[in-house]
């Protein structure tokens, strides 16, 4: 569903990322590992328009992406979730979903399986998202992203700031998405939670992809389990 080649990527002429390559299949989880500061968010800034790669390919769909608007590329199919999330505090839960959908109404049937997934969203519907508990806002933007209706999910650090019994919370709904079929690409320091919910990995440091396997392989890989998981 989406590769990536040789993507090189940075700001002010320091490259950030160089010559990173992935894929993502259809109906697969992909997580992306490293530490702060790796480059994860600079890497998923390039591959969806928000920061322009200075060489590389990026391919969706057989349909090549690399350099188009971001807002192109969402309605091709992709919907991104960044860490900081970014929803409209002043504006109702329900409000916010809807402007999920746009340029599109949104459909209530969507709709329905944004709120049936997330039932807490359901309960505050007229409450200002502002007023929302870190891991309420964490499904609201996961939700907002789902009424596009999109074929790729990307999420950035979706775990961010939440306690350990929210960000579980977070990862089940994403683990019912994947069972649902959708395409899951996700980079996460919360690295268990990640790997119990991806097909398959990478490892970002310092820029570069320096490990790649299946989530289980890299759960065996002495680097990962001292770096990432803790484990001696």
């Amino acid at each position: 569903m989406l590769e990536v080649r040789g993507l090189t990527a940075g700001y002010q002429g320091g490259d950030v990322i160089r010559d990173i390559g992935f894929h993502v299949d259809e109906g697969e989880a992909v997580m992306i590992i490293g530490s702060n500061g790796a480059g994860k968010t600079s890497l998923f800034r390039a591959v969806l328009g928000l920061l322009q790669p200075s060489s590389g390919d990026v391919v969706f769909q057989d349909e090549g992406i690399g350099g188009l608007a971001a807002q192109r590329i969402a309605r091709l199919g992709i919907s991104f979730v960044p860490a900081e999330r970014h929803l409209f505090p002043r504006m109702t839960v329900q409000d916010n979903l809807a402007l999920g959908a746009y340029p599109n109404r949104p459909d209530p049937t969507t709709m329905k399986v944004v709120l049936d997934l997330f039932p807490r969203l359901a309960e505050r519907r007229r409450q200002h998202a502002g007023t929302m508990s870190g891991g309420e806002q964490q499904m609201l933007a996961v939700g907002r992203a789902l009424m596009s209706e999109p074929r790729l999910l990307v999420l950035d650090e979706p775990t961010t700031g939440l306690a350990p019994k929210l960000a579980a919370e977070a990862y089940q709904a994403l683990r019912a998405l994947k069972e649902n079929g959708l395409t899951i690409l996700v980079a996460e320091q919360q690295v268990p939670l990640a790997m119990a919910l991806s097909d398959r990995g990478y490892v970002l440091e310092n820029g570069v992809i320096s490990k790649e396997g299946t989530s289980a392989d890299l759960a065996k890989d002495p680097d990962v389990r001292r770096s990432y998981l803790g484990i001696a």
